[in-house]
């Protein structure tokens, strides 16, 4: 198999639109997500980014290899290695990040994330009663870049919030309709009732109504 790859190694990350080229003719649904999902909400760039995610549904993966044939990837097996994903494999349960770059020399250049769905619902790993429909999931930047809805996006990051994450959801409540502030608060209030967003997104909530 060979040696593992360096995790540390550099990133030279594609941009959004960059990810549409490469995966534009994809006939399984993929979703930009992490920061620039936010970004693309938002409408501008609010901050920099090292790196890029693209959301992918488990029963979807197999898409990956497909479109990106020539390239090296790999699977992140818990609790971090990183081991070549093999043309064909099915991906176990418990890997949930891809790694990708264009030869093995290379900086790396797309992270996929790996989510789980329910017939027409994408559900939460943390907890199967999160669940949303995928159609509501989707949205489209002006320039046709499809991307994860903000409030999963930051469900997501609630879990372990670094400043970046702080960031982007100083940057997203103002943008927020209120049924996407209620669901984002009940997701989180449901896995961490004690968590600091809640109260934030709630006086954001209450903002929004007397504007």
């Amino acid at each position: 198999m060979g040696a593992e790859p360096d995790v540390t190694a550099p990133w030279s990350r594609l941009s959004p639109a960059e990810v549409k080229v490469v995966l534009g003719g994809a006939d399984r649904p993929w979703l930009v997500a992490g920061g620039w999902a936010i970004d693309l909400f938002v409408g501008r760039q609010t901050r920099t980014h090292a790196d890029i995610d693209v959301l992918v549904l488990r029963a979807d993966q197999h898409m990956i290899q497909e479109r990106l044939h020539d390239w090296e990837i790999y699977a992140a097996h818990p609790p971090g290695a990183l081991r070549r994903w093999l043309p064909g494999q099915t991906l176990p349960t418990s890997v949930h990040d891809i790694w990708c770059r264009k030869d093995a020399d290379g900086p790396w250049q797309v992270q996929f994330m790996i989510d789980e769905s329910d017939g027409s619902h994408w559900v939460s790993r943390r907890d199967p009663r999160i669940r949303m429909s995928l159609a509501d999931t989707r949205r489209v930047s002006s320039s046709g870049i499809p991307y994860l809805a903000p409030e999963v996006q930051l469900f997501h990051k609630s879990r372990s919030p670094h400043p970046k994450d702080e960031h982007d959801l100083h940057a997203t409540i103002p943008h927020l309709a209120p049924a996407q502030r209620t669901w984002l608060h009940d997701a989180i209030a449901r896995t961490s009732p004690t968590h600091p967003w809640l109260e934030r997104l709630t006086s954001g909530s209450a903002r929004a109504a007397k504007a």
